[in-house]
């Protein structure tokens, strides 16, 4: 147990006091161990999450790491503008960097005009580490998303070429962290690990945070594909003889156009999202990843390959 847990302990908090304790330790941790490190922000509720955490682990200094977002291109324009004013209310350094640099540098070449860029942040992402010295990446994932991410530890090793070895990862006994990496090397620490989907509805509510309007009921035009709803946009139209319905939905999770699926739903506020999280039997990127519905291995591959 850690100081600031063992302090939680003393004073009979609950559960989220316990969550938020070890997420400052671990960013605090960042902090002091890593030479350079920088935080994942997209403008997405985990993300927000964990600059509220940084501004209760860090202020009234700044934060010792600038904000970074890969950014695919084809985000939804309600999440980037929320990232912007976020960032900039925070007073905080927001770096961009876009897959579609990327395509033009040839880094990243795609199958078709129409294909999902998400897989292809990784390369953006590697890029970006290598450009500014990263030696760290603060993310948002959580074990509870899906398998290959449970399988990662709170501090992940990168290898220098961006790569996650499931099989050769460090020990963290006694919530003792090892940072040290050699030159090129990396790693992805992820303060939220521990944390559920319904954690962190009850800690929005709990601190007040503002969110994307997006996660919350409105009327959108989808289609339906794979049984997952798939809005439709520019970048997503709706496909030769699909049926555009129009719906009142809310997003679990917020990314690529091409792969975000919303779900129906009328909770158009925080504390029904906590009642329909609670009531849920599927997982949040199960209900709601268009691209992760091909394997369980997929995920774990991009990983491999440099995948947040």
């Amino acid at each position: 147990m850690n100081a600031t847990t063992l302090q939680a302990a003393r004073h009979g908090l609950d559960h989220l006091d316990w969550l938020e304790a070890e997420a400052i330790h671990i960013l605090r941790e960042v902090a002091g161990q890593c030479a350079n490190p920088a935080l994942l922000f997209s403008g997405g509720k985990d993300s927000i999450v964990l600059l509220r955490l940084a501004e209760k682990a860090f202020r009234p200094g700044r934060f010792p790491f600038p904000l970074l977002h890969i950014d695919t291109g084809h985000n939804y324009p309600e999440v980037i503008d929320f990232r912007d004013a976020r960032a900039c209310q925070l007073g905080e350094r927001l770096i961009v960097r876009s897959v579609e640099n990327s395509i033009s540098r040839g880094t990243v070449r795609l199958k078709s005009a129409d294909e999902s860029r998400n897989k292809h942040q990784s390369v953006t992402l590697l890029e970006a580490i290598g450009e500014f010295g990263f030696d760290a990446c603060i993310g948002g994932a959580r074990r509870d998303e899906e398998k290959a991410r449970a399988k990662e530890r709170i501090f992940s090793f990168r290898d220098e070429f961006g790569g996650w070895d499931p099989k050769n990862q460090r020990p963290e006994l006694w919530d003792l962290f090892n940072a040290r990496v050699h030159t090129g090397e990396n790693i992805r620490a992820f303060p939220i690990s521990n944390w559920t989907e319904l954690d962190v509805w009850q800690y929005i509510a709990r601190e007040g945070l503002a969110l994307p309007a997006i996660y919350f009921a409105h009327w959108r035009p989808v289609v339906r594909r794979g049984g997952l709803l798939q809005p439709v946009t520019d970048i997503s139209p709706a496909g030769d003889g699909e049926a555009v319905e129009l719906l009142r939905v809310r997003f679990r999770t917020v990314g690529d156009i091409t792969c975000t699926a919303p779900v129906e739903s009328d909770a158009d506020t925080v504390e029904k999202i906590i009642v329909e999280t609670a009531t849920t039997t599927i997982t949040e990127r199960g209900a709601t990843r268009l691209d992760d519905q091909a394997s369980e291995a997929a995920m774990e591959q991009r990983k491999k390959e440099g995948y947040f």
